[in-house]
């Protein structure tokens, strides 16, 4: 069972990539024109459209043995939005300022206090925005290339950004998809405007921002690099901070969210304080993940009433530092020799405050390392923030360590790098209230209508010791609620569990693709076998896990129930498998219901009720929806509380046995009605065990399967949405409503069956919906 393990990360940034609405019309008219291919709206401090933050085109989910596609060319918006430039992108916008032999200034992102702060003023005086050429005489935007170096911090709280952009300027594919490198500032090819590329949710967006630089006393007061004439890192950050609402808003963070921004890689977080301690394997993980490009930081937490702090041994707790080198080291004295485990880890002040102990900078265990592996490492004793130390000085002093590991779209592949890269597969899910937010496994009734998702193991990873294990990263990420704090709302608690299936019941159902939902029988039976180390409310919750080769089902769930969000599911694997989301084919069962007592009519009630049917139908032995209403009520008022069987809804059990559209129904066509009425009461009944009236919609596919009725997720959330109440119940009147129009649309359809379609002509199709 899970208990209350919520962890809470309280960050001081705000603002938000994108703009859907939590739920409700704004969000649907949203989504409509997403899924139209026109793009997230963003949000932004500012009430106008925002054209120079745009959607450059999905990052596509691949195997390692395709060729992935680059992200397209900038899609231009049909309707112009921007008052200054209207309509125009990075490249119509740079050819217009050098065709006028001017300099862009950004209307979307001011040089003024809007962009700085939203809340606290920056602790300098006399703040002026210059560009680059008024700080310097030859700026440039890589001075010998881009280096880890390169990022020094400013009097900004954003060493969390700093610490991924130490570790992206190590893998120049990767620096230059997020900084492209054809950016210059010479003359004929200079108009003040640059363009930079972050993953957000699935998608490259493309920030454009002009080059006005925050500086006090004619020096830049945020990221900086130690060549004075080095622009790409306070370039970088200010696209970063506009994307994110201000300055401020990158005070305080997690690197997983910067590395994760800047690959579209899912970043697994582990906590060496876990009860559990340091992973026996977390060496050979870290050297694992290096060689497969991952990036990596680490931090020590701080004193709550402390942000950073030295400590005697050189490292700053409340920092983040990245980690630039995992290696295994030759190591010989007189006395034996072996292998020690290194890593190498940056602090992004990029000066002295580096570590004192031992293989710190000038120290003698050095002398215990051959020449030759010194050289390989390119050993340096530089003040420059960068050291070396042992893995057990390492595991023993950082509590925290964030691993960015990077999908095979990452990447234009060659034979070597196509080796090491992850096998990855991404979907997209969503917590809807009343139809499948069931929270954690605490709340065993609703757990189980969490989204499920079946994962199958097949092949065991290259370096597992018995040759039966397999590696899955799983992370779920909950999309776009940052711009939700300015309503006192921020991410929800969330989590995953993983649940092992046996072969034999794997072969009885999830080996059926259109299988339905594992139900609450299985999980009230089996134990999770890995779950999410701790439910928090971090965008994104990941983790790694080696498992036995088998067959698994993933439940991602938010940790209370009836919260609302949507989310994306991803997994990366060592070797191919199988990752897709469980998710039954609309359908019904022909198989003729086995008798019940309970649905069988006595012969005096059949009695009773002929006679009701001849008093209300009048001489022509026929009734109308008014009638079928006055006999509905007379019998099922008494037995359940509410206000009768509306008009609407007697059309519609008329028209489940009206075949001849007349509006009428004769004794013998009432009786088959009467008959499904008294099955679908006793499936009612079912679940309304307290006999209240109604049961909760969580379960309503329970009560389906039961009537012997399949569907698919996304059409039992819009069931979900039309047939309940705002407290997620299901009353009496409104199942039998939802029974009678299910029944109509699979007699419909199965008239016109065709395999997996029907066709109809346009007026079959008007009578059909109209009528029913």
């Amino acid at each position: 069972m899970f208990f209350d393990t919520r962890r809470r990360y309280n960050r001081g940034w705000g603002g938000s990539s994108a703009n859907q609405d939590d739920g409700g019309f704004p969000g649907a008219v949203s989504g409509f024109f997403r899924n139209l291919g026109f793009g997230d709206p963003f949000a932004n401090p500012w009430d106008k459209p925002r054209t120079t933050i745009r959607d450059i085109g999905p990052s596509r989910p691949t195997s390692r043995f395709t060729r992935p596609q680059e992200p397209p060319a900038p899609v231009e918006p049909d309707q112009p939005q921007s008052r200054e430039v209207a309509g125009d992108g990075y490249a119509e916008i740079k050819a217009k300022c050098l065709e006028e032999g001017c300099l862009w200034d950004d209307p979307d992102f001011p040089a003024d206090e809007r962009s700085l702060y939203h809340e606290n003023p920056p602790q300098a005086y006399n703040i002026e925005w210059l560009r680059p050429k008024e700080i310097c005489d030859d700026p440039q935007m890589f001075v010998e290339g881009a280096s880890r170096l390169d990022v020094n911090q400013g009097i900004l709280g954003d060493c969390w950004l700093l610490a991924a952009v130490a570790s992206l300027a190590q893998r120049k594919p990767l620096l230059y998809k997020v900084v492209p490198n054809d950016q210059t500032f010479d003359d004929g090819d200079y108009a003040g405007i640059f363009r930079f590329h972050f993953w957000q949710y699935g998608r490259w967006i493309e920030v454009i921002i002009d080059d006005r630089l925050p500086c006090s006393n004619g020096k830049l007061i945020y990221m900086h690099s130690d060549d004075k004439n080095e622009f790409w890192t306070p370039l970088l950050e200010k696209a970063y901070a506009k994307l994110n609402g201000d300055y401020e808003s990158l005070s305080g963070g997690t690197t997983s969210e910067a590395m994760t921004d800047f690959t579209g890689g899912i970043t697994d977080i582990v906590d060496f304080d876990r009860p559990e301690g340091v992973p026996d394997d977390m060496f050979d993980y870290m050297l694992q993940s290096f060689a497969r490009e991952s990036l990596i930081a680490c931090s020590i937490p701080a004193d709550p009433n402390e942000l950073e702090a030295r400590m005697d041994n050189g490292l700053v707790k409340g920092h983040a530092y990245s980690v630039t080198g995992v290696k295994k080291c030759n190591f010989a004295t007189d006395y034996n020799q072996g292998e020690v485990n290194m890593v190498r880890v940056r602090n992004p002040w990029g000066n002295e405050c580096e570590w004192k102990g031992m293989f710190s900078d000038g120290s003698p265990e050095w002398a215990c390392i051959p020449e030759d592996d010194r050289a390989e490492m390119g050993l340096t004793f530089d003040d420059d923030g960068e050291f070396w130390m042992t893995f057990d000085d390492f595991a023993s002093n950082f509590r925290k360590l964030e691993l960015c590991h990077l999908g095979p779209n990452i990447f234009n592949q060659d034979e070597e790098t196509r080796a090491k890269v992850w096998e990855m597969e991404t979907i997209d899910g969503a917590w809807k209230r009343r139809v499948n937010a069931g929270g954690c496994r605490n709340y065993l009734d609703t757990f189980w209508t969490n989204p499920q998702y079946r994962v199958q193991l097949t092949e065991p990873d290259d370096e597992s010791a018995d040759g039966n294990t397999g590696t899955l990263i799983l992370g779920v990420m909950q999309k776009e609620r940052r711009k939700l704090r300015k309503q006192g709302q921020d991410n929800h608690a969330i989590g995953y569990a993983i649940y092992e299936v046996p072969e034999e019941h794997y072969s009885s159902t999830l080996d059926d693709p259109n299988c339905a939902p594992l139900d609450l029988n299985f999980f009230a039976a089996n134990a999770s076998v890995a779950k999410s180390p701790v439910f928090t409310n971090l965008r994104e919750v990941a983790s790694h896990h080696r498992l036995p080769l088998g067959n698994y089902v993933i439940v991602p769930s938010t940790f209370d129930p009836h919260l609302q969000a949507d989310f994306m599911i991803r997994f990366y694997f060592e070797k191919p498998a199988v990752a897709n989301e469980i998710d039954e084919e609309t359908g019904v069962d022909e198989t003729p219901r086995a008798e019940d007592p309970d649905d069988e009519i006595s012969e005096d009630d059949l009695n009773e009720l002929r006679e009701l049917f001849k008093s209300v139908s009048g001489g022509d032995y026929e009734v109308d929806v008014y009638e079928l209403k006055e006999i509905l009520d007379a019998k099922f008022m008494p037995e359940f509380e509410f206000d009768g069987f509306s008009i609407d809804m007697c059309r519609s059990l008329v028209a489940i046995r009206d075949v001849s559209l007349t509006g009428k129904l004769s004794y013998r066509e009432f009786t088959d009605l009467w008959k499904d009425l008294i099955f679908w009461r006793r499936v009612f009944k079912t679940y309304d065990a307290e006999s209240v009236g109604y049961f909760n919609s969580f379960q309503l596919r329970r009560a389906f399967h039961d009537a012997g009725i399949r569907l698919s997720n996304s059409t039992f959330n819009a069931i979900v949405m039309r047939f309940s109440d705002r407290e997620g119940n299901v009353r009496f009147n409104d199942f039998i409503s939802c029974m009678a129009r299910i029944k109509t649309m699979f007699g419909a359809f199965k008239g016109k069956n065709m395999g997996n379609s029907a066709s109809f002509e346009l007026d079959e199709f008007i009578q059909l919906t109209m009528y029913s």
